[in-house]
């Protein structure tokens, strides 16, 4: 049966050359970054017809390629009949003048083409005003290139119809203070999320361990969230596929259950501003107790996407919040003595395949042994009519053991460290339990 969507999709979709200028010492990460920028414009629903590369030190500041190449790119957009020209770095204002000048077709630079994607993706309310917002912080000092009204400027299709130069000064000072106006408003707003997001995971740190996965985009974690926790994730094979972070109760082979997020993926030279955005989908992150990096261990490029995840970390305060490195997709991985250096990267490390399963007990087993790191030993005195309390000690934490004196109980415990407050807070009595050091067990 003929897909008709698809093949309308196909017959409307734009005609893509893709550019790069790239340093003759970077030639293997930019053949790399070529592949990584073509797989982007097909999710945004382009059609890449060619691919034009420059070598040179750094880009031209008037106009990305040398004057010569501009020519070379002139001929190959009117003989391919190109819509669009895609280039693989962020242009500055003037860039993309000069070029759509010489091109006589609409230029893109990176994080316009994975904004526009994000547009695509943005389902939930939430994921709408995030990417609204960085579009507009985008577009606003891009103003003289493009239509006055304001919502000319949030388009859904690569490039967002621009194109059309030439708004007099008045009108480009009102649009100016519209957008001004509009991300005060956005930022208002996504600020309140934000607020809702932190209570909402702090409580959940009240009560459970929280874990969030996180990687390069299409690492595979929302195929390891249905695996861990039969979550029902939408998986397809597609960049940025989830924007909106879920969370799922993950039952441990030991009895004990965390809260496992899923996450918005990560690429390289991610654009800042979309990064400030999603704060608010990134709270969950930033509140986990442990980050499970997901990696594609197929990549050719892995070792770079893992560096590309961490310097992003690092950007949002959880560079040294504790976590584990999972290379994922073991199957799909021709050589896997590959695998030892991957492993190398990080430590702990663990190699799994979500789709097959395999490495997920060696998963299970970092993590409950991260659990029982991370708890304290408690003694727990309180009434013994406080059934409220004997239902935390034994959903949250792991009783180890129990006695009865004069209408009082004592138990021993370990606890996530949040827990112990919250048993103070329901009538019991707390004492941390230090472990004394012997010869056998140092």
């Amino acid at each position: 049966m003929v897909d008709l969507k698809r093949t309308e999709l196909s017959l409307h979709a734009e005609k893509a050359v893709l550019v790069q200028s790239y340093r003759a010492h970077e030639r293997e990460f930019a053949r790399a970054a070529l592949k990584e920028l073509d797989e982007l414009a097909r999710t945004a629903r382009a059609n890449v017809v060619s691919v034009l590369t420059q070598q040179r030190n750094q880009p031209d500041p008037a106009s990305y390629l040398g004057a010569g190449k501009v020519r070379e790119l002139a001929r190959l957009c009117e003989r391919v009949e190109a819509d669009i020209v895609i280039c693989d770095d962020d242009l500055k204002p003037a860039q993309v003048k000069n070029l759509e000048k010489r091109l006589e077709v609409k230029v893109c630079d990176r994080s316009e083409l994975i904004l526009d994607i994000f547009a695509q993706h943005a389902s939930s309310l939430q994921a709408q005003l995030q990417v609204e917002l960085a579009q507009l912080e985008y577009t606003l000092p891009r103003l003289k290139r493009m239509w006055t009204h304001l919502d000319r400027m949030a388009g859904g299709t690569i490039g967002g119809g621009i194109g059309v130069r030439g708004p007099g000064e008045k009108q480009l000072e009102v649009d100016r203070r519209l957008v001004q106006k509009r991300i005060s408003d956005l930022k208002s707003e996504l600020e309140k999320i934000e607020s809702r997001h932190h209570r909402t995971a702090a409580s959940r740190n009240e009560k459970f361990h929280t874990i969030a996965l996180v990687g390069y985009t299409n690492a595979g974690k929302s195929t390891l969230m249905n695996r861990l926790t039969h979550a029902g994730v939408a998986v397809k094979d597609h960049l940025f596929e989830t924007l909106d972070t879920r969370t799922r109760t993950w039952s441990l082979p030991d009895g004990r259950e965390a809260m496992l997020s899923d996450t918005v993926g990560f690429i390289r030279k991610l654009p800042h501003h979309l990064v400030a955005s999603f704060h608010a989908t990134l709270e969950e992150t930033r509140e986990a107790d442990l980050l499970l990096h997901v990696c594609d261990a197929a990549a050719d490029n892995a070792v770079d996407q893992i560096n590309a995840v961490e310097s992003v970390l690092d950007s949002i305060g959880c560079g040294e919040k504790p976590g584990c490195l999972v290379l994922n997709k073991i199957d799909a991985t021709d050589d896997r003595a590959r695998l030892p250096l991957l492993r190398r990267q990080a430590d702990p490390a663990v190699a799994i395949s979500a789709k097959t399963g395999e490495g997920i007990d060696e998963l299970e087993a970092t993590v409950q042994e991260f659990m029982d790191v991370s708890q304290v030993e408690l003694s727990v005195e309180t009434g013994v009519g406080n059934g409220r309390l004997f239902s935390l000690l034994y959903e949250k934490g792991a009783v180890l053991g129990r006695s009865y004196n004069d209408g009082k109980v004592s138990f021993r415990v370990k606890v996530p460290p949040s827990v112990a407050g919250v048993i103070e807070a329901m009538g019991g009595k707390t004492r941390r339990i230090e472990r004394t050091p012997t010869a056998a067990n140092p």
